[in-house]
């Protein structure tokens, strides 16, 4: 479906391109093609649209064939005063018509600019001294043999008036005679070397300006930046060139009188290069943007945030050149509509067919945002258990103790639940300990007290939430638990300052007389005792497992 809406377009995209690029074309028009087929016969000179009858008309005059023009001029004169009438306006509009022949319209109704005269159609405004004139077609019904546009007769009562108004610095006074009479295709060979060698000219003449000013502009910013190690810039980008080129060929057309075809290719051309450069240095700034904001997230540490910038200045650049192309749509009157629903159609299935990519990099921008997981930081995600190396837009790649690497979709890891390991404020120290059972009670209070003033005494530990507790009798030994928050920089600290108090935890046993217990049991054996049959005796052992 796609295709089928964008056919039209490319159709119409191809005869534009053609308008603008022969302007000199000896063929007769062959008749545009509309929007809706139309409901009168086809007329073989190409009359039955504004468009076709403006087009038709100077292609006659351009081979020089002022007899035939004279069919597109509604006039009764004829013979020779027709042929002449023809010429003049083929001068005038040479001349002074302005160059927007591809907004002339080319439906068989017109584009109907005059409600109370459906039957006339603007061709364009003439400006001169003594005011503007319309020039104006008109449609004549032929009955049976269809409708066709000509020149309206109220236009062409000025023509003569505007033919001895007609002055100025023309082609001939500029461009040797040889270079306007000599054509290749049709086209004069001026075109050709202005095409060629003039536009490529222009360019490399931006290029020496930019080479001759970078360096003193350069020289200005490091003296303002007191940085002595600042390149010079780039005073005249590309882009920025291709629009000094566009501005001098504008003004050019300002000061030379061109044919209307001529003035036609010039103006779509400078129209077009005006776009890329503008679609291009817009391009460049968001690449330096992405550039300056992707050092700040460097220095940041923000990896997550720079996929994500990668993200925008992509979509910003592909939004440009969207913005670009209907511009250029818009100049050649194309209707970009049955062009953009197939691209609305074929997103749609493209959305569909990638719900899940889409999914995962919403999900990818929901961590990113809310900042709950950095790069570098210990994560516990379903088991993964390791280091954080890279957040995505579609997967957040982690690193495990095993040194392996879990790469976890962002819209599946986006509903887990996450164990930031990272991000403790402090660290929970909590071993039990096994005392003996030989351990008295005042060795007991010797350990408690000890330990306690030791935790109490460390400046990492956090003050108030440390306890040493007897916690119970266990089966083989008294159960003591220490519950204490250390303030420790990361995990390996943490573990330095756990291996350092577990030390002296173990001096202060030593020093009160008692040991770490080992696992075992008790039992007890009865004997008969040699005295007597009635008198007995406890054996006692003790068995350790």
């Amino acid at each position: 479906m796609g295709s089928r809406a964008l056919l039209p377009v490319v159709c119409r995209v191809v005869e534009r391109l053609i308008l603008i690029s022969v302007p000199f074309a000896n063929a007769q028009p062959v008749p545009q093609p509309s929007e809706t087929p139309p409901a009168v016969p086809t007329d073989t000179l190409g009359r039955t649209t504004p468009r076709g009858t403006v087009l038709g008309f100077l292609a006659a005059c351009g081979k020089g064939d002022f007899q035939a023009a004279s069919q597109y001029l509604n006039t009764r004169l004829h013979g020779k005063a027709s042929e002449t009438l023809a010429q003049q306006l083929f001068v005038v509009l040479n001349r002074r018509l302005p160059a927007r022949l591809n907004e002339v319209s080319d439906r068989p109704e017109g584009s109907l600019p005059f409600p109370s005269k459906p039957n006339q159609d603007l061709i364009g405004t003439i400006e001169t001294a003594d005011g503007s004139f319309d020039i104006l077609v008109e449609r004549l019904d032929r009955g049976k043999a269809g409708s066709i546009w000509l020149f309206a007769a109220e236009t062409l009562k000025l023509i003569p008036q505007l033919y001895q108004d007609v002055n100025g610095l023309t082609l001939e006074n500029v461009v040797p005679a040889f270079l306007i009479e000599r054509k290749i295709i049709g086209i004069p060979l001026f075109e050709w070397l202005a095409v060629f060698v003039g536009l490529p000219g222009l360019y490399f003449f931006g290029a020496l300006l930019n080479r001759l000013l970078s360096p003193p502009v350069g020289r200005m910013r490091r003296w303002l930046r007191k940085q002595p190690s600042l390149p010079d810039p780039e005073f005249l980008p590309p882009p920025v060139r291709l629009l000094l080129m566009a501005l001098i060929v504008r003004w050019t057309l300002s000061k030379i009188d061109l044919p209307l075809l001529a003035r036609q290719f010039w103006s779509g051309l400078v129209y077009v290069v005006t776009i890329l450069a503008c679609v291009w240095l817009l391009i460049s700034l968001n690449g330096r943007l992405e550039t300056y904001f992707r050092r700040r997230l460097d220095r940041r540490e923000r990896t997550g945030a720079i996929s994500v910038l990668r993200f925008a200045r992509r979509t910003a650049d592909l939004l440009v050149i969207f913005v670009g192309v209907l511009a250029g749509l818009y100049y050649f009157r194309l209707n970009p509509t049955a062009a953009i629903a197939g691209l609305g159609v074929g997103g749609i299935a493209v959305a569909l067919a990638a719900q899940k990519t889409l999914e995962n990099v919403i999900g990818g921008m929901s961590l990113i945002f809310d900042h709950s997981v950095h790069v570098g930081e210990l994560l516990n995600v379903s088991g993964a258990f390791g280091v954080v190396e890279d957040i995505g837009l579609r997967s957040t790649r982690i690193r495990t103790l095993d040194r392996t690497l879990v790469c976890v979709p962002n819209g599946h890891l986006a509903n887990l639940t996450l164990e930031n390991v990272s991000r403790r404020d402090k660290f929970w120290f909590h071993p039990r300990l096994n005392l003996r059972f030989e351990t008295t009670a005042s060795e007991m209070h010797s350990v408690l007290e000890g330990i306690s003033r030791r935790l109490a005494e460390h400046p990492l530990v956090e003050s108030g939430s440390f306890r040493v507790n007897l916690l119970n009798f266990g089966a083989s030994s008294f159960e003591v638990e220490i519950f204490a928050y250390l303030f420790a920089e990361n995990l390996p600290h943490f573990l330095k300052l756990q291996g350092d108090l577990l030390l002296q935890v173990m001096e202060i046993i030593e020093k009160a007389g008692t040991q770490i217990a080992l696992p075992s049991q008790t039992m007890y054996f009865a004997v008969p005792s040699e005295s007597g049959p009635d008198a007995q005796g406890v054996l006692k052992a003790k068995a350790h497992s």
